[in-house]
């Protein structure tokens, strides 16, 4: 290898670790960067769903998405974010007492307020069993949300 490649080469590794970091939305922005024409040209990256996320909304978020693009689950952050807010307000420990689900004995749990037969019909592996467990919850009901409407980003109401 030449001289003046080396410095480039280095300069391109950094960028591939960088990116392996901040997951392929930014892989794809950066692949003309890189010399790379498409997604499959970047080296495969290390799981996101191993990566530290902070212990709160954004985090919880962030890391079922992670798990969600690794499952091919679709769901962007605001159309969580929305419905959690709906749902929640963002209490992981919100449960529902009073609707017809409870009356029944499965009351609603959890930030996107999941009964169990639900929860446990459309768990995603990996995650906690616990229909409290934030990132279990979430990726739970966008897996529902899924498999029922297309998206948790066209669920716009009480699902």
């Amino acid at each position: 290898m030449s001289a003046a490649a080396q410095p480039r080469r280095a300069r391109t590794k950094r960028l591939v670790r960088t990116l392996a970091v901040a997951g392929t939305g930014a892989a794809m922005f950066a692949l003309p960067l890189i010399g790379a024409t498409s997604a499959s040209a970047a080296p495969a990256a290390k799981p996101a769903a191993s990566a530290v996320y902070p212990n709160n909304l954004d985090g919880w978020i962030r890391q079922s998405l992670a798990i969600m693009a690794e499952k091919g689950i679709p769901g962007t952050y605001n159309g969580i974010h929305r419905n959690v807010m709906r749902e929640s307000s963002g209490n992981p420990l919100a449960i529902n007492n009073w609707d017809i689900n409870a009356i029944n004995g499965t009351p609603s749990k959890g930030l996107l307020q999941v009964i169990d037969p639900t929860f446990k019909t459309y768990h995603v592996a990996g995650t906690s069993f616990d229909p409290y467990n934030p990132v279990a919850n979430i990726t739970a009901a966008c897996n529902y949300a899924y498999h029922r409407y297309g998206s948790i980003d066209n669920v716009n109401g009480p699902y």
